[in-house]
């Protein structure tokens, strides 16, 4: 179940307080127990506009945000609703609800920009909400938009070449969430030119640019131009009134058969779009968004913004990586640790039982780590999961050796009892007592080796067992009056022949084990190869899905422009294209197989011993 379940109603994220952004740490604390992917929904726009209302509608609840009803603004700074998404499993949508954009009343309106930058960071969705209609006056209300290029940055400064620092807007659309455009108590007719257009249409009109040149011109198509250019996709929709005006100051306690039935449909096809297209928040690579990784994020780039420089979106992947592997690779060794204290309860066991379960949990530490990291490049941090679980299987490998010596040396003590008091009455002092001897002894063996369960030091521990009697052996046989000197020459002989086929079985023993214990390494490191193959090709079609998307977008405004006959425009984009599939290519050849290559040449030689002849070999 997940743990947005247990939120309630909202909570502040982001405080704007006396011109300062503060992060709100019962928020992220909240944020830190949901380790499903999380889909992010921001809505932004003027004060009073009825945002509220429509997140509370998404939450599928009649009143959570607070609805600003009078000329103050009730949403301050940022404010989060986690619930279950609605139909994707295993998700949590995230609903953020900003402070009104322009509120007279705030005086100081220094972070209107930087709260609209947030929410374009932070989301996979973008609600923008207006009243009215989508005219000039409205997209000039909206420069926010074109203020993006100044307020993030792409690459850190360390990372770009050349002239990139120009062209850093033009991959807004590889990382940018999707774009909502919801213009409220809408009254007009959509008609264009004089024919019937969807909503959809009626947008793409308003975004249409103008042709000329000059600042006039310049200023109309800018915010046009960057909603166009910054976006993946785009979508609108326009409601009616929802009630009478003198019903709207109580909308939050108005039920459905008091509102308008078209505002009602409305509002219904606004929440199936949002809810069913709505995707995972991603990360720049694809990495898919955690409730955890989303508080890392509010923290990182509300920490920049108050430090006076702008959030970089390379910077804050880097540090989220750098503190999710680190919390993977803890996680991984967490998880293979418990598994073989379950194994360490059973104490001495086989060598197979001990591989097997060494495998077993070394496989799940594996997937484990693998599902929660991302953009470890150089194998750093799985080269901590593979250290961390050699290390902790050698000190269990020691123990298993401790605990299987101790539990045969205690076993011999005991099935020996009865021949020491023997030894101790003088029985094998008199004559013929070096058979007799020979005969409870080799009843003891027998006795032993039938015994189960016994680990892995069985053949060792014997051999040790009967060269401390050697001597004890040999003095009695020297003393049994019964013996010729030549029976005790042929008694010699066998004690050293059996004494050596123990010490074979003994080294046969130790040589079978090694050699399953090194076969189960290779089928880990085997196993650890393709999980590692499988994460790398997973984040390489991540990348390449994120660079198909905006190549495809940017195909289809280049389109669009063409139509308007826009060429110079269209030639820029045509560029754009080029260099995206220009850097597609290079990423697929030169970024993730070199690193398959590295994997696999160094991985099967890792171990290279240190295990087994750290923790088997006596």
């Amino acid at each position: 179940m997940s743990n947005a379940r247990l939120m309630r109603s909202p909570m502040c994220l982001v405080e704007n307080l006396n011109g300062s952004l503060c992060v709100c740490q019962d928020a992220i604390q909240f944020l830190s127990k949901i380790s499903e992917p999380v889909v992010v929904v921001s809505v932004v726009g003027l004060y009073r506009t009825g945002k509220s209302y429509l997140m509370n509608r998404l939450a599928g609840e009649q009143s959570g945000f607070a609805l600003g009803n009078t000329v103050e603004s009730k949403t301050k700074g940022i404010w989060m609703w986690c619930v279950p998404h609605p139909s994707k499993a295993g998700h949590t949508l995230v609903l953020l609800d900003t402070e009104g954009l322009g509120d007279v009343d705030k005086g100081d309106s220094t972070n209107d920009g930087w709260i609209f930058c947030l929410a374009v960071l932070l989301s996979s969705t973008l609600v923008y909400n207006s009243r009215g209609t989508i005219d000039n006056n409205a997209l000039e209300q909206l420069h926010y938009v074109t203020e993006l290029a100044e307020q993030i940055k792409i690459r850190s400064d360390q990372a770009k070449k050349g002239d990139e620092e120009d062209e850093e807007d033009s991959r807004f659309v590889l990382f940018f969430p999707s774009f909502t455009w919801v213009v409220r108590d809408f009254s007009l007719e959509l008609v264009i030119n004089g024919k019937k257009a969807t909503e959809d249409e009626y947008l793409e009109f308003a975004l249409q640019l103008k042709k000329g040149m000059g600042n006039r011109i310049t200023k109309y198509n800018m915010p046009r131009q960057c909603i166009r250019n910054y976006f993946p996709s785009r979508k609108c929709f326009v409601f009616p009134l929802p009630t009478s005006h003198e019903n709207m100051s109580r909308l939050e306690t108005l039920q459905d058969n008091d509102l308008v039935p078209e505002f009602l449909q409305v509002t219904t096809h606004f929440c199936q779009h949002i809810l069913t297209n709505s995707v995972v928040k991603t990360l720049k690579g694809g990495h898919k968004v955690t409730g955890i990784l989303l508080g890392h994020l509010v923290n990182i780039y509300v920490d920049t913004i108050n430090s006076g420089k702008v959030p970089c979106l390379e910077n804050a992947v880097v540090a989220l990586a750098s503190m999710e592997n680190q919390c993977a690779v803890e996680e991984a060794l967490q998880i293979y640790q418990k598994g073989m204290e379950v194994v360490k309860k059973t104490f001495p066991v086989s060598v197979d039982e001990i591989t097997s379960e060494h495998q077993k949990n070394s496989r799940l530490a594996t997937a484990a780590f693998m599902k929660r990291s991302f953009r470890d490049e150089k194998g750093d941090y799985e080269k901590k999961v593979v250290e961390g679980i050699d290390d902790f299987y050698a000190v269990l490998l020691q123990e298993n050796n401790s605990a299987s010596e101790k539990k045969c040396r205690d076993l011999l003590k005991n099935l020996f009892a009865d021949m020491s008091q023997r030894l101790q009455g003088g029985v094998y002092s008199q004559s013929g007592g070096y058979d007799h001897y020979c005969r409870d002894r080799d009843a003891v063996v027998s006795q032993y080796r039938r015994e189960p369960n016994k680990g892995v030091s069985a053949e060792a521990i014997l051999n040790e067992f009967l060269n401390e009697r050697g001597a004890e052996a040999q003095s009695i046989l020297y003393t049994d009056t019964k013996m010729t000197e030549n029976d005790r020459k042929i008694k010699e002989e066998k004690e050293r022949n059996d004494l050596l086929v123990q010490k074979v079985k003994e080294e046969e023993e130790k040589n079978l084990e090694t050699q399953r214990m090194m076969l189960a390494e290779k089928e880990r490191q085997e196993d650890r190869i393709r999980q590692m193959e499988e994460q790398f090709q997973k984040e390489r079609e991540q990348q390449k899905q994120e660079l198909d998307r905006a190549i495809e977008s940017k195909v289809k405004e280049r389109e669009e422009l063409l139509k308007k006959d826009f060429k110079d425009k269209a030639d820029m984009l045509n560029e754009e294209i080029k260099d995206l599939k220009k850097e597609k290519k290079g990423f697929l050849e030169e970024y993730v197989m070199p690193i398959l290559g590295v994997v696999k040449d160094i991985l099967p030689a890792f171990l290279n011993y240190k295990v087994l002849m750290k923790g088997f070999k006596k």
